[in-house]
């Protein structure tokens, strides 16, 4: 059974620094792509935020870059979101997404609140 695992949110001033951490486990034959989303209050609109697929290739979204910076554990089943910077509009909710590109299937956390205060 997939599962998917965030933590590291909570709440900093901007321009403070934030880690947040996803872990996956159920994939262990499976090369698997892992990104970071969040849902944009108030909609809760989703963003892609960075993302690190099985070949080690990293994109980040437009309003991340520069100071965000995704990095995978070496079992790479884990990566790193390291948020610097941060802003009043990173504020959201952070949703790890891993896909296994075998069998086109996708595992989705429950997310990990940042609240980011002026």
């Amino acid at each position: 059974q997939v599962q998917v695992t965030e933590s590291g949110g909570g709440s900093a001033q901007a321009g403070g620094s934030l880690d947040l951490h996803c872990s996956t486990s159920g994939y262990s034959t499976c090369a698997i792509d892992m990104n970071w989303h969040r849902l944009l209050p108030p909609t809760q609109k989703r963003e892609f935020v960075a993302g690190i697929d099985r070949d080690g290739r990293i994109t980040y979204g437009e309003s991340v870059k520069d100071r965000f910076f995704i990095t995978r554990e070496s079992a790479r089943a884990a990566v790193h979101l390291q948020m610097n910077g941060l802003k009043p509009e990173d504020t959201a909710m952070y949703v790890c997404e891993v896909v296994c590109r075998t069998t086109n299937s996708v595992s989705w956390g429950r997310g990990t609140q940042v609240t980011i205060s002026p």
